[in-house]
């Protein structure tokens, strides 16, 4: 179990300096050489980060086969609801 929390604590974190690396970019006050240097930091996260987006997604098919599903059903969020 530890594993997977160390897995989605570097998700998280991946996804926070993703975000980082965006608002520096979208002030647009860094160099053009940082500015490169920025992008291309983002696309390696934003690969590694769907990468590890597609894992669990066959993780979570893996899961519903092995309990005789064999259809995914969307996610609905209860709160999203009109009431």
């Amino acid at each position: 179990m530890a594993k997977k929390k160390t897995d989605l604590s570097q998700f998280e974190q991946q996804l926070t300096e993703l975000e980082q690396i965006v608002q520096q970019l979208e002030q647009g006050d860094l160099s053009l050489d940082e500015s490169l240097r920025q992008f291309e930091r983002g696309i390696q996260l934003s690969r590694q980060s769907q990468q590890q987006l597609q894992q669990a997604e066959q993780q979570v098919h893996q899961l519903l086969q092995k309990d005789g599903q064999n259809e995914l059903v969307p996610f609905t969020n209860q709160d999203d609801e009109p009431a």
